[in-house]
């Protein structure tokens, strides 16, 4: 019946988990050399890169008992699954919940799984319920003095308020404004205050071969483009020898550039790691690109975010018309292949006092649908903190404590992120497709289903990492009940296997 969407929908979705934590591979790599960026080429758009990419002891609860299983499809693949030699040691887990609420399938739904993406689920329906769907994160322009005669004899301060989706349009619109204002010169430097957020950029538990790239981009008060950049290569003349460095689409700050990449067989696909770090000024690019490739793109990650969009929003605002600072502190020329960086004059010690501009969002609710389709992380982990900074403690335990008075007790549930991009993260089967039940039959339930991506009757948030394939949502069977169910395959080492099993499961769930 959902055959073939289903097929489409999970090689899409293997697809995009494969480019997003493949292995390296391994070549012969060149010595490393310290090389100046290239001049820029042509920008492409930034779209939200796709990922696979606080912590609170877990509660220790009784168990939750479920019916028997009953013999059907599913529970015959499962059990085909389970004899299947090529999956010894890998971990299955099913739960089926009807319509009222009870568990009619269990396949080792008690125990506790790695989730990847479909741990989302748990921000974005917490999210909705607490902070409302109409929700927006606010963006400031403020400076420590006012515009007079067209001077602003001070500063400029960006006051973050934790948008993940704050673009560089955005702030070109605002050095638009201030132009129109009849804003000429401003004396001092363009701060920015990424503050709004404490702690680290990064879960303590994301992997450093996540923090460098594009899907595993800093988390921070304030965000410019997701905090990404996008970086170019050239394939070498032959498999093993050196790709050359093109450029990039926007200046990353004092960034240190150390070149390893190599060529790999031209059906190689994307091998780029980038390895960079919080507030680093040295990424390493290492890995290979395909052999033929002309302009091979790869994402990176923002070291330094508040520095980042300080930096672009002087050059918006020098695109404008408006002087920054004295004449020859200008911001380096964004083609010059060695930029070399300009006097910058002595920030005001004044306090930002006077409210310029403000930005909203989009309301929270269109957040969420993008975190939905394109699973990206940067933006779950803003709605992440947003929820522990308005509740004052942390936000793992603001998420545990709103399911409890829905009536949901977490058991075996382990939150060290908001996304699932850390291998720590783990929840039960059982308690995930609790949570898609009650979620759908809350007061945010009918907006929160249609966040989701959604084909003729199943819906589905995927999660996706190297060994770990996961599921979950809703299904609506051709006997016309609505089901919330959570499949989710750890440990296993033939991707193609579980593609397969998943794909089997899902078109029989739907034929119950």
């Amino acid at each position: 019946m959902l055959k073939n969407i289903v097929i489409l929908l999970l090689a899409s979705a293997l697809a995009a988990a494969l480019f997003l934590r493949r292995d390296a591979g391994s070549h012969a790599a060149p010595s490393v050399t310290s090389v100046p960026l290239p001049a820029q080429v042509a920008p492409p758009a930034i779209v939200p890169s796709v990922p696979l990419p606080v912590t609170t002891p877990a509660e220790k609860s009784p168990p939750q008992e479920v019916p028997p299983t009953p013999p059907n499809a599913v529970a015959t693949l499962l059990q085909e699954a389970r004899a299947n030699p090529v999956l010894t040691g890998t971990a299955i887990g099913f739960c089926l919940i009807d319509s009222k609420g009870d568990v009619t399938m269990d396949e080792n739904a008690g125990s506790a799984f790695i989730p990847a993406s479909s741990f989302k689920t748990l921000t974005t329906a917490t999210a909705l319920e607490i902070l409302g769907p109409d929700f927006h994160f606010t963006t400031e322009l403020k400076s420590t003095a006012p515009i007079q005669e067209g001077v602003i004899r001070g500063d400029l301060v960006i006051v973050g308020g934790g948008d993940p989706m704050l673009k560089l349009d955005d702030l070109k619109a605002w050095a638009a404004d201030l132009k129109q204002r009849g804003l000429v010169r401003i004396t001092g430097v363009i701060r920015a205050d990424a503050s709004f957020f404490s702690g680290s950029l990064y879960g303590d538990f994301w992997n450093w071969g996540d923090i460098g790239n594009g899907y595993g981009s800093g988390v921070a008060g304030l965000n410019l483009n997701h905090n990404r950049y996008i970086i170019m290569f050239r394939a070498g003349p032959e498999v093993g020898s050196p790709a050359e460095l093109l450029g990039i689409n926007l200046e990353v700050p004092d960034a240190k550039w150390k070149n390893e990449v190599t060529t790999g067989p031209a059906d190689s696909g994307d091998g780029i790691m980038i390895h960079g770090g919080e507030n680093t000024t040295a990424i390493h690019l290492r890995g290979t690109v395909p052999l033929g490739a002309e302009k091979f793109q790869a994402r990176g990650a923002v070291p330094d975010p508040a520095r980042f969009a300080a930096h672009h929003f002087r050059v918006a605002l020098q695109a404008a018309g408006i002087q920054v600072g004295s004449p020859s502190a200008g911001s380096a020329n964004a083609k010059s292949p060695r930029p070399t960086p300009a006097p910058t004059p002595t920030p005001s010690t004044a306090p930002a006092t006077h409210t310029l501009l403000k930005h909203d969002s989009p309301p929270l609710l269109d957040i969420i649908k993008s975190i939905h389709k394109v699973s990206d992380n940067q933006e779950t982990e803003c709605v992440f903190r947003m929820l522990g900074l308005k509740a004052g403690k942390p936000s793992a335990e603001v998420i545990r404590e709103h399911w409890k008075t829905r009536g949901l007790e977490f058991a075996g549930l382990r939150m060290e992120d908001g996304s699932g991009l850390s291998r720590a993260d783990f929840i039960r089967p059982l308690d995930l497709a609790r949570l898609q039940f009650l979620a759908g039959t809350g007061p945010q339930g009918a907006a929160y289903k249609a966040s989701l991506l959604s084909e003729n009757g199943l819906t589905w948030k995927i999660g996706a990492m190297s060994g770990i394939r996961t599921f979950t949502g809703y299904a609506k069977t051709k006997s016309g009940e609505e089901y919330s169910y959570a499949l989710m395959v750890n440990h296993y080492t033939d991707g193609k296997i579980v593609s397969e099993l998943c794909r089997r499961v899902l078109d029989a769930m739907m034929g119950l």
